[in-house]
């Protein structure tokens, strides 16, 4: 098959054998061209994809930051002694109640959008600020969101602070990384005065697994924003997915650290009232006594108890409940070193705990009128804020069998500016209202039945089931033995018993872990110390290039047909490179050789094509579309001697992003290579 670069190209084609010499163009073929870059070659057969070890810079110790939706900390470990996890210190301020192991994900800037603060601070500064003060200052939540629900990416994306000002979303997400970032420092430097500062630490940050490739290529850029790493050493930043990271945690603890909420006790909605795991595995247990070997393998490699109980093969599901998304992932144990392999490319959308902020929301606009409450939320953001805090700390108490009501505070700023706005108060507006089970208290709080608090929990609760039922009913899946219930919102009472409740007729194990809210963060350490602990992924989408190949009669549509210079060629070839759910191996590689269209040129750069079916033919057809750029930097080139210059380039699509290198072959030096998937 003869396969040249799709039209308008500044680069050509020339194959994918790593390891032949450039091979000269056959006799009457077309010759560059600047306008289009056509030099079809003599065809070499494709190699299969190869393997390669992943090669990491050494590090003194891992910085984990999981930058979540509602909440965000770090955690690390040093290499002399990678499973013992050190928490950020906790965090001062907060709500009463509620661990602060991680602050909410908040960022205030000044009024002139400089730093000011992050998290607690954040949140209670803005609070205490005058209200007609606050309307100037920049106050940002939940905006890790925006990432996910953007379609159309890029450096210049913009956000909204509460106050509708709007600010550059790489600048945001820097400061706050850069806190981060501070704020590790400071500690390991008062842990370990004598750690050197350059090149000690490997830095990891958490995303969705359902992230597309220009929302992590975006985490990383506001990385080197921030400072976290240069450059010219992204190796020592790692992007974690967080149901893996999650995975890569769970296999590591023991059995009384899990909770088996299929023995939860009737009308208990706390995790602790349930018992612990370890009988549910006795049998298994009993069974595993013949096959010794193998667990003695698990265990001397640092897998946990549950995990050296289970046989070689078991499957089991990882579902992420945060608070934007849930995602799952489906692993599979392999032995003897407890590596893992995905079996089913991630999948989830966005059903996190934010949904039930967002039907609250719905709520009050029924009660109280929408167009109030887009008002209020614009002239009084900080009060608007105090209304979520309120909220959510009831929230945190609702439970499927709690008794009794729930009483939410209303700011008096809400109370006033209602009365000014309507002419009457917040009571008339509830006896006119037609939702009859949220009431006025005589305390001056809402009060809402445990009924109605739990319907805002509903259509969230059920998009998450439905997205796992989905997932378990796919072929890949059977025989699936556990799932895994981890993330912020699976600290819920609600959601772990409607998910139990769903999923245990199926004779599906539901597991919590105790710590559920930090499983990501800690995951994250145990990945940046051991990153090929997965040792198999699934490609999410199908990715390569358009390329001319020569057309034949029957089986290229007529319309694709170009002739030049005699020849006949069929352009718009969709050429594959990695497909859709295909398995690909950590350092799995997909090269391809490219040639300069003219001696003297310094870039070529080749559009990349992505979409979800396997089977496209055209970069034309239906769900095809343009999603980023191979760009390759070349360095000055006199090849008047040494004839047709080759640069090589190898794709890894095995890793958590889609990475590139690429050499000279004349000269044997690498290339500067990258993927860009942000600037289209």
């Amino acid at each position: 098959m003869l396969a040249v670069p799709e039209m308008g190209l500044q680069g050509l084609y020339i194959g994918s054998s790593p390891e032949r010499s450039p091979v000269p163009s056959p006799p009457g073929s077309p010759r560059t061209q600047e306008s289009c870059g056509i030099a079809p070659l003599t065809p070499s057969q494709s190699p299969k994809p190869e393997a390669r070890a992943p090669q990491h810079a050494p590090f003194s110790v891992v910085v984990a930051i999981d930058f979540g939706t509602t909440s965000s900390g770090y955690a690390f470990s040093f290499a002399s002694d990678p499973e013992a996890i050190h928490m950020m210190r906790k965090w001062e301020g907060g709500d009463p109640g509620v661990a602060h192991q991680k602050t909410p994900t908040c960022l205030l800037l000044t009024p002139e959008g400089a730093f000011h603060s992050f998290g607690y601070t954040a949140r209670d500064y803005y609070h205490d600020l005058d209200p007609e003060e606050a309307r100037d200052w920049l106050y940002f939540e939940k905006f890790k969101m925006k990432i996910h629900s953007a379609t159309d990416l890029t450096l210049k994306t913009q956000l909204e602070a509460v106050n509708g000002k709007k600010m550059p979303a790489l600048e945001v997400f820097a400061h706050a990384l850069r806190f981060f970032k501070e704020h590790a420092l400071q500690e390991l430097r008062e842990q370990c005065p004598s750690l050197p500062e350059k090149d000690t630490v490997r830095w990891v940050l958490t995303v969705p697994a359902i992230w597309k490739q220009p929302a992590k290529q975006f985490m990383r850029e506001a990385a080197y924003l921030a400072g976290l790493v240069s450059r010219e050493d992204a190796d020592q930043l790692l992007i974690a997915l967080e149901p893996e990271a999650a995975s890569v945690y769970c296999r590591k603890l023991r059995l009384h650290q899990l909770v088996d909420l299929s023995s939860r006790a009737p009308g208990s909605g706390r995790l602790g009232e349930r018992r612990s795991i370890d009988s549910s595995f006795r049998q298994a247990r009993e069974q595993l006594r013949r096959s010794r070997h193998s667990r003695t393998f698990l265990v001397e490699s640092g897998v946990g108890e549950l995990w050296a109980e289970m046989q070689a093969g078991d499957r089991y599901v990882v579902a992420d409940c945060g608070g934007g998304t849930v995602d799952l992932t489906v692993h599979q144990l392999e032995q003897p070193h407890g590596t893992l392999k995905e079996l089913y490319k991630a999948s989830g959308g966005p059903y996190g705990a934010v949904g039930v902020d967002l039907a609250f929301e719905e709520l009050l606009g029924r009660i109280f009128g929408e167009d109030f409450i887009a008002t209020f939320k614009r002239q009084r953001p900080a009060a608007w804020v105090d209304l979520t805090i309120a909220f959510e700390a009831r929230k945190r108490t609702a439970g499927p069998h709690r008794a009794g009501a729930l009483n939410i505070s209303l700011p008096f700023s809400f109370i006033d500016f209602y009365r000014k706005q309507r002419g009457h108060n917040v009571e008339t507006a509830l006896r006119r209202s037609s939702v009859n089970f949220v009431k006025w208290s005589s305390q001056g709080m809402l009060r809402m039945t445990c009924e109605a608090m739990n319907e805002l929990f509903q259509p969230t609760v059920s998009g998450i089931i439905q997205h796992i039922e989905a997932l378990l009913a796919r072929p890949e899946v059977q025989g699936v033995k556990l799932l895994f219930l981890v993330g912020g919102f699976a600290e819920s009472a609600v959601l772990q018993h409607a998910v139990q409740a769903a999923l245990g007729a199926r004779g599906l194990r539901v597991v919590v872990p105790h710590d559920v809210g930090l499983t990501i963060l800690k995951g994250a350490v145990l990945f940046g110390q051991a990153p090929g602990v997965v040792r198999v992924r699934r490609s999410p989408l199908t990715y390569g290039v358009g390329v001319l190949n020569r057309f034949v009669a029957g089986r290229h549509p007529p319309e694709k047909l170009l002739v030049r210079d005699g020849r006949r060629w069929c352009t718009d070839v969709f050429e594959r490179f990695v497909a859709a759910e295909q398995s690909v191996a950590l350092g799995e590689e997909v090269r391809r050789s490219y040639c300069p269209a003219r001696p003297g040129q310094r870039r070529v750069l080749i559009n990349l094509y992505c979409c979800a079916a396997e089977d496209a033919r055209f970069i034309t057809d239906p769900g095809v579309r343009k999603c980023g750029a191979l760009s390759l930097e070349l360095e000055p080139y006199d090849g008047a001697s040494s004839g047709r210059r080759e640069i090589r380039a190898a794709m890894q699509f095995g890793d958590t992003e889609i990475k590139v290198t690429a050499v000279d072959v004349s000269t044997n030096r690498s290339v500067r290579a990258a993927i860009d998937f942000l600037s289209n």
